[in-house]
């Protein structure tokens, strides 16, 4: 479901220059801290030769023990679902006239 959003202005073109603006930006910082989270996370799989994804389904049925990295690492999956999110939210944005 789309749902469109009016806004007034007495100068509508720079406002819209404006709000692209600040999306692209918004959208730039994003994609650098999905780089970041990403490389976060390949740093917790390499020590501890597990993907994301199996480290959680075995995290979840108690397979290993906690930790403060595990905290980490859940938190870094969690924030790239988040920004990933963001992102995706941002790139289907389309102005009409």
């Amino acid at each position: 479901m789309m749902a469109e959003i009016k806004l007034r202005s007495k100068n509508p073109d720079s406002l819209r220059r404006i709000i692209q603006s600040a999306l692209s930006e918004r959208l730039q910082s994003v994609k650098t801290g999905i780089k970041r989270t990403e490389e976060r996370l390949q740093e917790f799989e390499t020590k501890y030769q597990l993907s994301t994804e199996e480290f959680i389904t075995r995290f979840n049925n108690d397979e290993i023990a906690h930790s403060f990295d595990f905290d980490e690492w859940i938190g870094e999956s969690r924030i790239l679902a988040h920004l990933q999110e963001t992102k995706e939210s941002i790139e289907e944005i389309d102005f009409v006239d």
